[in-house]
């Protein structure tokens, strides 16, 4: 809503530009949820603050889309003109210029995250099944005497691995399983060479991988084919895929994954000494599940705490006004410098308002005044609770019956403690006891109305 009262003009409501943007701006974060949407790059921007702003278009239409630094660290590519990619966004309004905006959340290549969805998907449905589980994997033996390598005959992963179980356990049989580790019919070459070596029953250890490549060469490791051969097998396996930062779904359903083939070999020939450090491997891959889980619930945590206002929104909004500004200085003069520089002033006022001490010192403020009024209201209800109950005090003493005996009356009753209302009542010889303002006698009534005794 406007920060300041509209202008009124003939009985009209009238509201300025900024607050109508404000306003507009608002509704639109407010009512659209965050987005998928897909398009082309074009008049990529990177300023030096480290934002991104580009446009998104495809052959019917465009949109104009801005991704902040603290975003833009995580995406893996640098984006250009032409490309096509895939963006998770919020739709938005930047007040400054009134135009309709995407602020970018995460981007991706476009097949890349086709891949990669797919990739997911398939993930999730066999975890479910179970065939990830660290209660069905086996361990792996100490020092294998026969060890099957499946992988391709004229990569470098099989001669790194032979090089080092040649150095580090000599005395090993090794039989090579070749077979194609990339393209179309590779996923069933490795199945088949799976099921083949576990029936063969000649092996102690089993090694499937190949060396690095992208996501697309590395796409036999992540069929379904190939994962359920894995599970399937009845030999200890390790998963030696790619390098270190590349993971398949061949790494989780194996029995152990090493980081590249060669680390695969180091294992296989680990001596006595590197037991422990096989524990602690594999304490490192529980550990990465780990985080991929927190990062799966952050991811989500973030999503719900995209829908929230924050001040962050409105500090994003000012550094996209600045970073227009600075793309506009090489052409502007010393007129737009001046400006720039008034705005920013300006800025930094309405930010030093916002600083926490000066919030903290007015809630203090706030909680001293409250606690001033607190006392007051209490000190006030107990002097009318004193009063109330001295006067109540008082009627109470006004109606008692030694209040009535003060003034000189007596009570009087009868040997059986009845209360002698009328003379009547008494017959000569009858014994009475009266009870006065401060003490009590007997008496022994003589004649009706006439009485004489003592204690």
């Amino acid at each position: 809503m406007p920060t300041e009262p509209p202008k009124t003009h003939s009985n009209r409501s009238v509201l300025s530009v900024g607050d109508l943007n404000r306003e507009v701006r608002q509704l639109l974060e407010g009512s659209v949820p965050l987005l998928w949407v897909s398009g082309e790059i074009s008049n990529f921007a990177a300023p030096t603050s480290g934002h991104w702003y580009f446009t998104l278009k495809d052959s019917r239409a465009q949109v104009r889309c801005a991704m902040f630094r603290g975003r833009n660290r995580t995406v893996r590519f640098r984006p250009e003109n032409g490309r096509e990619v895939l963006l998770r966004a919020r739709a938005s309004l930047y007040e400054g210029r009134g135009e309709f905006q995407l602020i970018v959340e995460h981007m991706e290549e476009a097949g890349f995250g086709a891949l990669m969805r797919q990739l997911e998907q398939l993930k999730a449905k066999l975890r479910a099944e179970g065939l990830f589980d660290l209660e069905r994997k086996k361990l792996l033996p100490s020092l294998p005497a026969n060890i099957g390598i499946i992988t391709s005959p004229t990569g470098a992963a099989i001669r790194d691995m032979i090089h080092v179980l040649g150095r580090r356990h000599p005395a090993a049989e090794i039989e090579l399983w070749p077979v194609q580790v990339q393209g179309r019919g590779a996923a069933e070459q490795i199945a088949r060479a799976i099921r083949l070596a576990g029936q063969s029953g000649r092996h102690d250890l089993l090694i499937v991988g190949r060396g690095g490549g992208s996501l697309e060469d590395l796409w036999p490791f992540n069929e379904e084919i190939v994962a359920r051969a894995l599970a399937d097998s009845p030999i200890p396996t390790i998963s030696a895929v790619g390098h270190e930062t590349d993971t398949t779904i061949t790494d989780l359903v194996a029995d152990l994954r090493a980081p590249t083939p060669s680390a695969a070999a180091e294992i296989a020939s680990a001596n006595a000494a590197e037991l422990a450090q096989r524990v602690q491997r594999a304490s490192h891959h529980l550990l990465r599940a780990l985080r991929h889980q927190l990062r799966h619930l952050r991811q989500q945590v973030q999503l719900t705490g995209n829908r929230l206002r924050h001040p962050r929104e409105q500090l994003q909004n000012r550094a996209q006004r600045l970073d227009h500004l600075e793309m506009r200085l090489g052409v502007a003069a010393r007129r737009a410098l001046d400006t720039l520089r008034h705005r920013l002033d300006r800025g930094l006022r309405d930010f030093a308002g916002c600083h926490p001490e000066r919030l903290l010192r007015d809630r203090r403020e706030q909680l001293q005044s409250h606690r001033e009024k607190l006392q007051r209201a209490i000190q006030l209800r107990l002097d009318q609770d004193r009063d109330r109950l001295v006067h109540t005090g008082q009627l109470l003493h006004s109606v008692s019956p030694l209040a009535v005996l003060e003034r000189g009356y007596a009570i009087v009753r009868d040997d059986r403690g009845r209360v002698i209302k009328d003379a009547a009542e008494l017959q000569p010889g009858d014994r009475v006891h009266a009870r006065l303002a401060r003490g009590e006698f007997s008496a022994e009534v003589t004649k009706p109305g006439q009485a004489e005794g003592g204690h």
